[in-house]
């Protein structure tokens, strides 16, 4: 038994040609992987293969949080082609919009390539859910959690288990080696032991 709280974490896929198997998704192994590596919680993982349709995204996300995820991650979808559809999805099933989230993650990859003002990545929350919209390379997905400490940025993650606390999710706590989260001092759980 752990003293930490398990956690349930729905993981998405949005492709249209790895979800009808025209080549293999690399999206859910880099997703599932740095979770695995930056929580020390006990994980369920629910992960989804889907192609890009705004209603079977929507459908998605809300099938997870109703199956009680307190977190979902989502990659791909996320630019301006046609069928870039994941923004409007992940907006469509909102409660709240985050969107210093998305703000952040642009940020984050202008470091690399000035296309980053492309991408619509964006988080809500739904019920007791935070979904966040992330980019679609698995490089970029770790590149946007973790941030680049070298240059002082600060990855999304560092804010997502407060942000879970302050909807009434478990306490996540994070591995300082992979990601350090920051939370104020009134809200840090002393670990018995």
């Amino acid at each position: 038994m752990t003293a930490f709280d398990p956690v349930k974490i729905g993981i998405v896929s949005v492709s249209d040609r790895a979800s009808s198997g025209v080549y293999e998704d690399k999206g859910l192994p880099a997703l599932q992987d740095w979770l695995a590596r930056a929580l020390k919680n006990p994980i369920e993982f629910m992960p989804r293969l889907i192609p890009d349709e705004q209603a079977v995204i929507s459908a998605t996300l809300i099938e997870l949080v109703d199956a009680g995820c307190s977190l979902v991650l989502t990659t791909g979808g996320t630019g301006p082609a046609l069928r870039d559809m994941t923004p409007e999805a992940t907006l469509a099933v909102a409660h709240k919009e985050m969107p210093g989230f998305g703000e952040q993650m642009r940020q984050i990859s202008l470091q690399f390539v000035p296309t980053a003002i492309l991408s619509r990545q964006t988080a809500v929350i739904r019920d007791q859910a935070l979904i966040l919209n992330l980019p679609g390379q698995p490089k970029a997905i770790a590149e946007t959690l973790e941030g680049l400490p070298a240059r002082g940025v600060p990855g999304i993650f560092a804010a997502v288990p407060y942000c879970i606390d302050l909807i009434g999710g478990p306490y996540l706590e994070t591995d300082d080696t992979v990601c350090n989260a920051f939370r104020p001092k009134s809200a840090v759980r002393v670990m018995p032991g």
